[in-house]
């Protein structure tokens, strides 16, 4: 039993503990633990390989302001139109940046709440590809957002409906406010340079820094800062009159834009130059497929009104135009002398940029040792690799999107390990409850098994005791009687009694050392009294040969069902109440009756002789051993009556299990 229960608990406490081990499982990916850990570790690898949101500084334009309002539930538009209907990818919102004192650089006054329609002429109320009913959980950022467009979507303008105004800093007033807005098709940024309508202009008069059409003008609030670190100063030419740059292509290619990346405005804060430094003001750009350019195009003749105009990356679509060679120079004539440079020269063609890796030559420059004309086309500038624009605004997304869940799959990785060490110290805790429940069951187990050592000498003297004793005193008892027989018959030979006697006196010597033999091994045999009711009946027969008795035995087979220790102890309990009597009662009669009823061993002996109120301690002792219990009462018509009963299927011990189990 002892084995059993030790099996119990620890399967029981080892299952304990593998719950709570395991606390590194959920079905649930966002609270799994070994999913947290591969998530964090993806996240950090591709955060190394994201473009950095660095952000430029000098002066420039800011973006477009519409009219303050008190109330932010006011709506407000931005259309961009277009020069003719294009399959539309993506849509950039890139937002209009503040410096907080606590945040750092933030958003300020994005849209709270908005759709962004798309339509054609023939259908001017459009459809909406997008809808924001709220961006709360888009805020705060730095990154553009980056508007995924339902395909086949084809679009000759754009609108952005805002239903809800984000509030400005500084006094809190509720304005529309964004600083680009990029339309996506394919490589393409199709909306630059595009003409802009809006709902309300903002009016102030004390700078030029706003406007709507600098929603579309290219100029970006960022720094194109590469992941990978491998970078090239910019090239810078000596002064010299009319400076220009020859990029040769290789091969005649349709050219559709120009990305121009200006020289760093050294990275000190704040900075040398305010930002036009190598940048011609008169931009003139020419395409040929001689290379004396006599069969040249004129792709681009731009006058630079104003810092305004110019940031770290300037762009222009340019009529598609099939040519070889493109030339880069400043066609302003009253300019004797000038220094031509800039970082990177994209040529687009289909999105794609074509000059990469071509031969640059210069006239009229010195070139400088470090800054050779190689760089304005090797892909990288000072900060790292120059990305294709759509590329580069998706990085600049989702290292947004990384950074804001970063901290939500660590916080759930400490909850997680907070868990799990809860969860060992739990496991801790079993384990200790393991290991001192086995000793204290192994205690248990010593003790019963001491018990059971104590209850097998206590029930051997008991043998010793009640059967060797009872033998011994009929063996002297039927001496007494030979002796008397020898003395009355002595003359007349009758020895029949004399023989009666004797041959019980052998019967009881061989019954005393059956005895003896079964003290020695109480438990050696099985088939000790298993016919418990013969034996009784010869038991009763032997010892109360004198007297006028009745035995009465009831379901015989149940009672041959149980185990000889309890065959054993019955017959011992019986032989003792008969001895007592003989003994103490001075009895005539002695009616016995054994039965087996509702699960009970029931067994009354009854005398009429003296009668006693208080059992002897040797049938305590008998009904003890065998778990019974013990009653004795006087009858009306005097005497006494011994009433023992036993359940032989209720195990009121451990030990009674113990010897049960021995037993069979």
């Amino acid at each position: 039993m002892l084995k059993i229960l030790l099996i119990t608990a620890s399967a029981i406490i080892a299952g304990l503990i593998l719950y709570a081990c395991k606390g590194t499982r959920d079905t649930r990916e966002s609270t799994n633990l070994p999913w947290l850990e591969e998530r964090l570790n993806n996240i950090d690898h591709q955060l190394k390989e994201l473009a950095q949101p660095s952000l430029r500084g000098g002066i420039g334009a800011i973006g477009y302001r519409s009219k303050s309002r008190k109330n932010a539930n006011h709506t407000e538009w931005i259309e961009i139109n277009l020069d003719k209907e294009y399959p539309i990818d993506e849509i950039a919102l890139v937002p209009l940046l503040y410096r907080d004192s606590k945040q750092g650089f933030t958003a300020n006054a994005f849209p709270l709440s908005f759709r962004i329609l798309a339509g054609t002429k023939a259908n001017q109320t459009g459809t909406v590809i997008a809808d924001y009913p709220s961006t709360a959980h888009l805020l705060p950022r730095v990154a553009p957002l980056v508007v995924k467009v339902p395909k086949e979507t084809i679009a000759s303008w754009i609108k952005i409906e805002v239903t809800q105004l984000g509030a400005r800093s500084f006094d809190n007033r509720h304005v529309l406010q964004l600083s680009e807005i990029l339309v996506f098709s394919g490589q393409e940024n199709v909306a630059l340079r595009q003409p802009v309508k809006v709902s309300s202009n903002h009016n102030e008069r004390l700078t030029r820094a706003w406007d709507s059409r600098f929603l579309t003008d290219g100029s970006l609030p960022y720094l194109m800062d590469g992941a990978f670190r491998e970078k090239s100063v910019a090239y810078v030419s000596q002064p010299a009159p009319n400076p220009s740059l020859t990029i040769d292509l290789a091969e005649s290619t349709t050219l559709s834009g120009i990305h121009l990346h200006t020289v760093e405005q050294s990275d000190t804060v704040p900075q040398a130059h305010p930002g036009n430094f190598g940048i011609p003001l008169h931009l003139k750009i020419e395409g040929a497929n001689l290379p004396n350019f006599s069969d040249a195009t004129e792709l681009l003749n731009f006058q630079f009104e104003s810092l305004d105009d110019i940031g770290p990356l300037i762009m222009w679509q340019l009529p598609e135009t099939h040519c070889r060679y493109i030339r880069i120079s400043d066609a302003n004539p009253e300019h004797d002398t000038f220094q031509i440079g800039f970082a990177e020269i994209e040529l687009l063609s289909d999105g794609k940029n074509v000059a990469l890796g071509k031969t640059v030559s210069g006239t009229g420059t010195l070139q400088p040792a470090t800054r050779s004309l190689d760089v304005l086309t090797d892909g990288y500038n000072l900060y790292g690799e120059v990305l294709p624009l759509r590329t580069w605004l998706n990085q600049l997304q989702l290292r947004h999107n990384l950074e804001t869940e970063r901290p939500t799959v660590i916080a759930n990785l400490n909850n997680r390990y907070e868990k799990q060490k809860a969860n060992l110290k739990l496991a801790a805790w079993l384990i200790a409850l393991l290991v001192a429940g086995g000793i204290i069951l192994l205690l248990i187990q010593k003790a019963a098994r001491q018990r059971a050592i104590y209850e097998t000498r206590e029930r051997i003297a008991a043998n010793l005791h009640d059967e060797l004793g009872a033998n011994l005193y009929a063996i002297g008892l039927f001496g007494n009687l030979a002796k008397q027989e020898v003395e009355e018959h002595n003359n007349d030979g009758n020895w029949s009694k004399l023989m009666q006697y004797t041959d019980n006196v052998c019967d009881l010597t061989k019954e005393t050392g059956a005895t003896a033999t079964y003290c020695t091994n109480l438990l050696a045999s099985k088939d000790i009294y298993a016919d418990l009711s013969g034996e009784m009946r010869r038991l009763a027969d032997r010892l109360l040969a004198d007297m006028h008795h009745t035995i009465t035995i009831t379901d015989e087979e149940i009672i041959k069902t149980l185990s000889p220790r309890r065959r054993n102890g019955l017959f011992r309990f019986y032989k003792e109440s008969l001895t007592n009597i003989l003994r103490h009662s001075d009895a005539a009669r002695v009616k016995t009756h054994l039965s087996a009823q509702s699960g009970k061993i029931h067994l009354s002996v009854t005398d009429n002789g003296t009668g006693v109120t208080e059992p002897p301690a040797s049938l305590k002792r008998r009904a003890r051993l065998l778990s019974g219990k013990l009653h004795i009462e006087r009858p009306k018509n005097g005497g006494t009556q011994i009433t023992l009963q036993i359940h032989p299927k209720k195990f009121l011990s451990l030990e009674s299990w113990n010897w049960r189990n021995k037993d069979n």
